[in-house]
């Protein structure tokens, strides 16, 4: 399985945004990828805190730290590109890794 790491947005409508990573998580799975995306981890009740500015930022260098191991970057843009997101896709393209823009549609579609 091609290894990626998720880009997608979570601030903002979290109960929207949650679901929609969701959805961007199947995609990936469906696709024959092992996906990953850390704040479908980071924010668990009881890890971190995305309010917190310097909660938010430790779980943001620990997803990036994920980035060497994964094949690509993948970005589900439907709901937009959000400032995390745009940190991501940075890194991404600090270590030259390929990234690939990709919707969901249907539902998702703005």
């Amino acid at each position: 399985m091609r290894l990626v790491v998720v880009e997608s947005p979570y601030a903002g409508d979290v109960a929207r945004n949650e679901r929609y990573l969701r959805a961007c998580l199947r995609d990936c799975l469906i696709r024959g990828e092992a996906p990953y995306d850390s704040h479908a981890i980071y924010t668990l009740p009881g890890v971190l805190d995305d309010l917190n500015p310097v909660e938010r930022r430790v779980g943001m260098e620990a997803g990036f730290s994920w980035r060497c191991r994964a094949d690509a970057t993948i970005v589900y843009d439907d709901l937009g590109v959000s400032h995390g997101m745009e940190a991501g896709i940075r890194h991404a393209r600090e270590w030259r890794q390929e990234i690939e823009y990709r919707r969901l549609g249907g539902e998702w579609a703005l």
